[in-house]
Order: C-alpha cells, then structure tokens, then sequence
C-alpha cells in the first residue's frame, strides 16, 4: 500500500492521508483514525467490514462520483434500483454474465447479455425452455411486453344501432 498526505483541504484547512489500496479493519484499528471519516472505495472490503447496506450505499456514491465527473445528469432513482439489484441477495453482485445477467431465468435475457452462443447452445443441450416473461426476450421475439399499456387488452364492442 502507498500512501501520501494531502491538503490542506480548501474548506476545512485539514489534512488527510490518501493510499492506492486499503485495508479498512487495519486502519481503523490505529489510534486517531477517525472511523466515521475513513472512506475506501473498495465494495468487496467494505461489504466485508461493514456489511451489505454499507456496500450499497458505496456503489450509490461511486455511481454518482463517476457520472457527475463525466458530466452525465441522471436521476438517482435509477442508481438506487442498480444498487438494490447488486446487493439483493446480500452479496455484491457484478450487472455481468458472472453476476446478476448470468444469473436470469430466461435464456433470451442470459444471451442477450454477452456470450450469446454459450447460452443458446447450453439451453438447447438440455432442452430447456422460455416462458417469454420478461421485458428482454419478449422484446427479442418481437412481442408486446406486459407491462404499461402493454399488460391490458380492451376491446371494442360497438353499440346495435
């Protein structure tokens, strides 16, 4: 681990210390850390040492670091539902083939994701089928998802004359 001081920071006049790696249950041993002050961006080890809230509320805020640096607006509904589905099973899960898009029930959504082939020859092997129930493979297959004005069926019945 490297670390290095920083500062003075502009609207405290502080000090603090910045390391490339951490080790979060170490440092919080050392007299003088301030615990509720001492931040890594490291899920895995937060998650680890400080449990599965800790870790999702970490994601949100490197979320949000990540896209205001790049300039990007979004609303933080959309992280919270990420970092919900991330975290759901009280793990941190990776949005990826190994983590929450491996995971799928549906074939379609497992190979819409990446590894295309891999899915649909695997499900073919072993005659597995889809249900078409979520929004991903009924978009694949060109059906109307049901969702919205997608999940009613009206029907005109004209009036006799």
């Amino acid at each position: 681990m490297r670390a290095n001081v920083q500062g003075p920071n502009a609207e405290t006049g502080e000090y603090y210390i910045s390391t490339i790696g951490s080790n979060l249950s170490k440092v919080s041993e050392y007299a003088g850390v301030d615990r509720s002050r001492t931040y890594t961006n490291n899920i895995t080890e937060i998650h680890d040492y400080l449990g599965i809230e800790a870790a999702r509320q970490a994601i949100i805020n490197e979320m949000l670091l990540t896209l205001e640096g790049a300039g990007l607006d979004v609303d933080v509904r959309h992280l919270l539902m990420v970092a919900d589905v991330m975290t759901s099973e009280g793990e941190v899960r990776a949005i990826g083939r190994h983590g929450v898009s491996g995971t799928k029930h549906s074939i379609l959504a497992r190979s819409a994701f990446e590894v295309t082939v891999t899915h649909l020859l695997r499900a073919g092997i072993i005659g597995e089928r889809d249900e078409l129930k979520g929004v991903t493979e009924n978009i694949i297959v060109g059906q109307p998802v049901a969702l919205g004005t997608g999940s009613v069926d009206l029907f005109y019945i004209p009036e006799d004359a």
